[in-house]
């Protein structure tokens, strides 16, 4: 096996993606963009999407570090516009966009049709998150957002699923469909509440931090396959579990949090990176079975789905987000919203990985082995155009679509101000609780260090209340901007200290490993309580 061109993808677009962060283009794009171009180069080889490779490898990790992320309390809060966008806004797409194809290609089935309508109903989630992170949206958008590319892969196999069976001619029934569909739904939420309890109790039984982290590792794939297997969604069971892990993450000691957030964001992060310039990769396979819809044709197809698709989301949007107030209930309990909100939420329904995915694992063949699946290749090039230009065209012109809104920014001094007044709770607890201790003759402490503890308290608390100070007259640099700063001035010149001794032989590299991680420590915790 040939392992050059993985490396190749993955060190480019991981290189790509750091560059990125110094443009205003966000990551996904120009991966995307910097694919196709070099899709095109001479003698670079075929990056085929393998939905057996995807599905199972690609997508349940990237599942599990947004859900992990997202706030099981704010999707809570949440459900009902994540539920009519994950579920009924799916489902929706899924028709609209199969009918206006069977409408628009001559002799296609109604069948295939919907399998291509399934195909391109899900916004992806790495789209959805990498663009919201970018662009800063306004809290409870982000929450809708995250919540619908959480939970809405899981509608589109299955109903891709349903459609397939029809479409290849194994019989599917609507009745046969709606109980697929259930099965998947329900089967792949009771799988992961039935994994995520033991997952967390090893999480918290086992102390050793490198085994924790291997186990983190294993959980979205363990989810994923085991639902997979009993014919439940993977992907609702892989959520379920993540949800649960993130919000009980308190409950796992301190070491294997640090280690789990450095080693999933670089998992994140090479991912996404490969993800989305294997998007732009995908031109030269798509093109080449093309066939008899090449040029202007397949062009009036691509654009013409393009549009059923955005078209479909605003449709089914703003119904959604204000037939529901016509509940005085609903109007009781939420405030009014506007025009702007459900905008921004119909233009980010980005198209992604999942998609194409989805797309080639459409079989060559219907069920007897001998008939080609009808259009197959013209899926496969207008799912690639619909990614491709939901991509660019939303992506490009959501962050001043945004700007140009106006929505109303973060307030982040009463942010801050929160964030003091419940430093200033945990506080008072911890020094009662010192208290507490140092009373029984078992935990007697010599003076200075009972200080010491009070002191550590007394910084950490505040910290948050110095934010809210003025910036240095001097240097412009704020309160804790200047602390950090010093501080890792201090500790660079202990380290060049140690190091001279190491090199002066007084001591040996394993001694300066422990003393460099003890300050490495001391750095992470001044940053930490400063950030």
């Amino acid at each position: 096996m040939d392992v050059m061109p993985l490396l190749l993808l993955v060190a480019g677009s991981a290189t790509i993606a750091a560059v990125a962060r110094r443009t205003p283009v966000p990551a996904p794009l120009l991966l995307v963009a910097v694919g196709l171009a070099v899709s095109s180069v001479p003698g670079v080889p075929d990056y085929t999407l393998d939905p057996h490779v995807v599905l199972p490898l690609i997508l349940p990790p990237l599942l599990h570090t947004a859900a992990t992320d997202s706030s099981y309390l704010d999707l809570r809060a949440q459900l009902r516009p994540v539920a009519l966008l994950s579920v009924g806004y799916v489902l929706f797409a899924t028709f609209v966009v199969g009918w206006a194809l069977y409408m628009l290609v001559p002799d296609l089935p109604l069948t295939a049709a919907l399998v291509f309508g399934a195909v391109v109903a899900p916004p992806d989630a790495v789209a959805a998150t990498a663009v919201a992170r970018r662009v800063g949206l306004p809290s409870r958008i982000t929450t809708i957002l995250q919540g619908e590319s959480l939970l809405n892969d899981a509608t589109a196999i299955t109903a891709y699923r349903v459609a397939l069976a029809a479409a290849v001619g194994e019989g599917a029934t609507w009745a046969g469909g709606i109980g697929e569909f259930l099965l998947a739904a329900v089967g792949g939420v009771v799988a992961g509440l039935v994994l995520m309890a033991p997952i967390h109790w090893l999480r918290t039984h086992v102390k050793e931090a490198l085994f924790q982290n291997t186990l983190s590792l294993l959980t979205p794939f363990v989810a994923y396959a085991a639902a997979e297997q009993v014919h439940a969604s993977g992907v609702l069971a892989v959520v379920v579990v993540a949800l649960f892990l993130g919000h009980r993450a308190w409950e796992v000691d301190f070491a294997t949090r640090l280690q789990e957030e450095a080693v999933w964001k670089m998992v994140a992060f090479v991912l996404e990176s490969a993800v989305f310039a294997l998007i732009g990769l995908q031109l030269p396979v798509v093109l080449r079975g093309l066939g008899e819809y090449e040029g202007v044709l397949a062009a009036w197809y691509a654009v013409a789905v393009f549009l059923v698709v955005v078209a479909a989301r605003f449709v089914w949007v703003y119904p959604a987000t204000f037939l529901p107030r016509l509940s005085a209930r609903i109007r009781e309990r939420e405030a009014s919203p506007t025009w702007k909100g459900p905008f921004v939420v119909a233009w980010a329904g980005m198209r992604g990985v999942v998609s194409l995915a989805i797309a080639f694992s459409i079989p060559l063949t219907l069920h007897d082995g001998e008939e080609p699946f009808p259009h197959r290749n013209l899926i496969l090039f207008l799912t690639f155009t619909t990614v491709i230009g939901t991509l660019v065209v939303q992506g490009l012109t959501l962050p001043p679509l945004i700007r140009l809104l106006k929505f109303p920014a973060r307030d982040t001094q009463a942010e801050t101000l929160a964030e003091a007044n419940a430093q200033a709770q945990a506080s008072r607890a911890a020094e009662r609780r010192l208290d507490e201790l140092l009373t029984d003759e078992r935990n007697a402490l010599p003076a200075p260090l009972a200080d010491r503890l009070r002191i550590v308290l007394e910084r950490r608390r505040n910290a948050v209340w110095e934010r809210l100070g003025q910036a240095n007259p001097v240097t412009g640099e704020s309160v804790d901007d200047t602390y950090r700063r010093l501080s890792r001035e201090m500790i660079s010149a202990e380290r060049e200290v140690f190091v001279k001794l190491r090199d002066a032989r007084y001591i040996d590299d394993e001694m300066l490993r422990t003393l460099l991680r003890r300050l490495d420590l001391e750095e992470a915790a001044a940053f930490r309580e400063t950030a």
